[in-house]
């Protein structure tokens, strides 16, 4: 199988490429295609992953109809034969790994929800007490349960920057007070649901981040969802804090251009053929973990 790095859907208009997702303007809608790029350290790789684009928009779906309760989300269809007609042509591209979506005006910051201390929160942690700047009590490890989870918001960092978190009062600054309050209740309230959801599963959820867009009907939940890239899942089973605990993602990719001490600048190295395929089987156990489905790339 061979990774899809690239799309091309001829004359459609293409907006802009992200990290992993192609962005396509369509009659007054958005077609978002994930391909199979994969990004480590802010910087995509030479190398992907094949069928990613697929397991993370199966994935999302997935979310997208659990979560429908709690908020209202941008999806029209992911059913490419109900595609706009010019748009079939281009179905081997599209088919499992595309949404046509809603236009929404986006909030620019990242909604970020953590149930436990990992990461950048542990980092911050050691040294103040806090996370995000909220104090937290002594005696905390490197993978613990935070007494409840925490909304802590961050800017979106373009293309080989690090997204900045930042305090909520910044927030209420650049959407307004009742924006920031409604926003971080629906992180923490799509959280605590899929927290419970994954923990049904034998799974964690560590911290996820969404993000939110408005249309003329509200705020609506938009972009992916409690994926491998943009969520931590570990096993409940073996989740012992005191160290970093082993996640659903690209932990293998990170570890390898560790191991080939990688300077983090562009351009990026490929990836050997092991680690491809060990990446690719973690995201697709999480999927079928997650979904109680199996995924036939």
């Amino acid at each position: 199988m061979t990774a899809l790095l690239t799309t091309n859907l001829g004359a459609t208009p293409l907006l802009g490429r992200g990290k992993v997702r192609d962005l396509y303007a369509v009659d007054g809608a958005l077609l978002l295609v994930a391909t199979d790029r994969i990004s480590a350290f802010d910087h995509v790789l030479a190398t992907g992953i094949p069928g990613k684009g697929r397991i993370l928009t199966q994935l999302s779906l997935f979310w997208f109809d659990l979560l429908s309760d709690v908020v209202p989300n941008h999806l029209i269809t992911a059913d490419v034969s109900r595609f706009p007609a010019s748009l079939h042509p281009y179905s081997d591209q599209l088919e499992g790994r595309s949404m046509l979506v809603k236009r929404a005006g986006m909030f620019p910051v990242e909604c970020v929800a953590r149930g436990y201390l990992a990461g950048s929160g542990w980092k911050e942690y050691q040294s103040k007490a806090t996370v995000c700047g909220i104090p937290l009590p002594g005696g905390l490890l490197d993978g613990s349960r935070l007494p409840e989870p925490l909304y802590t918001p961050s800017t979106k960092g373009e293309a080989g920057t690090h997204d900045e978190n930042i305090s909520f009062a910044a927030t209420e600054a650049a959407v307004g007070a009742a924006d920031a309050a409604e926003l971080k209740r629906l992180t923490l309230a799509l959280y605590k649901k899929a927290a419970q959801h994954a923990e049904t599963r034998g799974l964690i959820l560590a911290d996820t981040k969404f993000e939110f867009g408005r249309t003329p009907e509200g705020i609506i939940l938009a972009d992916e969802v409690l994926t491998p890239d943009s969520s931590r899942f570990w096993e409940a089973t073996t989740w012992k804090p005191g160290g970093v605990q082993p996640s659903f993602d690209k932990q293998f990719v990170r570890d390898y251009l560790e191991s080939v001490r990688w300077n983090k600048q562009a351009p990026a190295p490929g990836l050997p053929d092991d680690v491809v395929e060990r990446t690719q089987g973690k995201y697709l156990e999480a999927f079928r973990r997650l979904t109680g489905r199996t995924l036939s790339l």
